[in-house]
């Protein structure tokens, strides 16, 4: 080989080699605030024009978000298993950037049959369902109405047969029902991010770590509940409808689902103590167990999406190697 040629192939060696670091070295996608802006789709359905994202190949997931949150929540979990799953994570009704018109109710049960409306027009028949706070109270109306819809359930801190509304909440619910709501404790946060953050805003009240509630995260959650009238009052309608114990009547049916259940508790949530993660363990036949998280508030599967993984993986029966 002369000179000249050997050099040429030796740099061609050399480039594609570079290249092979490059590829292997390059991370997925973060997702982020601005990921979830890009990535926000709507589906028009009867009942509303519902924001969701999805993420992934392969059998679908479901993710409901707990109050007063929105999908965003669950972005840390479609990071981890988009590999291994169709991870869809919509706003529910009165949440997020869901655009529902005025007149429609929005309570926990209209909310499971939405979910099921926006599976329909996915063209998903079933899912594995996770939820967190009253995102699990809608996901055990959907259990019931839906059952041949759902393989498998991961529910974290939520509310629970009797648990429903727990005492802690009553106090938002008071300020729903006099209209102040979005005055007396959404605002105020929006423009003061440390009071969010801080023992009396949602950061203290529901976040392990609220110091690391970022401003952006805050917006993201707030903002849309805010910003018109309609919004406002339906922030308030459901809060209100919260108020009333829809779960106990659908004891005997919650105990004759025979799918796979989990549940991972957290244990300094003031609002669903882990004795009602056990009452679940009991009624389910189909229940694997609690996992209890010490040191953990309510909103710890949005601050600790590899634990989140991790269960699911299990549940799944997904390499936990490979989430």
């Amino acid at each position: 080989m002369r000179r000249r040629d050997f050099l040429k192939t030796s740099s061609a060696i050399v480039a594609t080699s570079a290249l092979d670091r490059q590829s292997f070295a390059k991370q997925p996608e973060p997702i982020d605030a601005a990921w979830y802006r890009r990535s926000r789709r709507f589906a028009d359905l009867p009942i509303s024009r519902v924001a969701y994202v999805e993420h992934g190949h392969g059998p679908a997931a479901l993710f409901i978000h707990g109050y007063p949150l929105n999908g965003y929540q669950w972005r840390g979990a479609l990071e981890r298993l988009h590999t291994h799953r169709r991870c869809i994570a919509p706003d529910v009704m009165g949440m997020g950037y869901t655009q529902t018109p005025a007149g429609q109710p929005i309570s926990p049960e209209t909310q499971a049959d939405m979910l099921a409306m926006l599976l329909d027009s996915l063209h998903v028949d079933a899912v594995d369902l996770v939820a967190n706070d009253s995102g699990g109270l809608v996901a055990q109306h959907f259990l019931v109405k839906y059952p041949r819809r759902v393989r498998t359930l991961l529910l974290t801190n939520c509310d629970v047969d009797t648990n429903s509304p727990p005492a802690e909440f009553l106090g938002i619910l008071e300020l729903a029902k006099k209209g102040t709501l979005v005055d007396k404790f959404l605002i105020p946060q929006l423009n003061d991010k440390q009071l969010a953050r801080s023992a009396k805003g949602i950061g203290g009240l529901a976040y392990t770590y609220p110091e690391k509630l970022t401003d952006e995260t805050i917006e993201t959650y707030f903002r849309p509940l805010v910003e018109t009238p309609l919004r406002r009052s339906q922030v308030n309608e459901y809060t209100i409808s919260m108020g009333t114990n829809s779960l106990v009547a659908i004891r005997e049916q919650l105990h004759q689902w025979q799918g796979p259940a989990r549940m991972v508790w957290a244990l300094k949530d003031i609002f669903f103590a882990v004795e009602w993660a056990d009452w679940l363990n009991q009624t389910l036949p189909g229940s694997r167990g609690v996992r209890r998280v010490e040191d953990a508030n309510l909103f710890f599967p949005e601050e600790m999406p590899d634990l989140i993984a991790e269960e699911v993986s299990k549940l799944w029966g997904v390499s936990a190697r490979a989430v």
